[in-house]
Parts: structure tokens; C-alpha cells; sequence
């Protein structure tokens, strides 16, 4: 494994999903799943995200599309809490999940709300 790859990976991780979250899923890795979490950290936030050309938070909204349109839920949960770590918006997110919609159909963009409306309403209980 690249050193340089993973540290910087691990930095830019940290800095979207928050260190707490990434310092815990880092000390749950056993011999088992270590491996893939260096390698993922090293491989999709180092090389990745690890580059200028497009800004951590164009990245965190097409994130949201693409794992959205996959209908992986645990994961889009988890970016939502990033892009907004990333200076994505409520509105911005609500126009993510409408394109989600329009190319991958209502039941998916119904998803999308249930797990926006609850990572939104964890940032700010106050807003409905």
C-alpha cells in the first residue's frame, strides 16, 4: 500500500465524514476487514478525492447522485452527513434526490427523502 496515498486519503476522509466516525470504523477493522479499509481509505479518498480538480463539494453531490441512483442507503446516509460537512445544502440535496428521481424512479428518490429528512433533522432538530 501506498503510505502517501493512505495518509492523504485519511485526511480528506476524516475531513468529510468527520474523524470520530472514520477513527471508529478504522479501530473496528480486524485482520479480516483491515485490508479493505486501508486500501479503500488509500484508493477512493487519496486518489480519488485526493486531487484539486473538482471541489470536495461538487464531489459530495455527485456522490449523492451516484450512490443514490445504486440505492445503497447506509452509504448515502453516511455522504449526506458529508456533503454537508462539505457545504452542500438542504435545497441542493433536495435537487440531488429530484434528479435520482427523474433517471432512476420515484421509489428511489422516496429512499433518498426518508434518510435526508432524518440526517437533516440530526443537524438541525428545530427545521422540519
Amino acid at each position: 500500500m501506498d503510505q502517501d496515498l493512505f495518509e492523504k486519503g485519511l485526511e480528506q476522509r476524516k475531513a468529510t465524514l468527520g474523524a470520530e466516525y472514520v477513527e471508529n470504523n478504522l479501530a473496528k477493522a480486524d485482520e479480516f476487514t483491515r485490508p479493505f479499509q486501508e486500501a479503500m481509505t488509500a484508493w477512493c479518498w487519496g486518489f480519488g478525492w485526493g486531487d484539486d480538480v473538482i471541489d470536495a463539494k461538487t464531489r459530495s453531490m455527485m456522490n449523492l447522485a451516484m450512490i443514490g441512483a445504486l440505492g445503497k442507503m447506509t452509504e448515502w446516509e453516511i455522504h449526506c452527513r458529508g456533503a454537508i460537512n462539505n457545504g452542500v445544502t438542504r435545497e441542493e440535496i433536495r435537487a440531488i434526490i429530484h434528479v435520482v428521481g427523474i433517471y432512476c424512479g420515484v421509489p428511489q428518490s422516496l429512499e433518498c427523502f426518508r434518510v435526508a429528512k432524518k440526517v437533516l433533522e440530526e443537524q438541525d432538530p428545530n427545521r422540519k
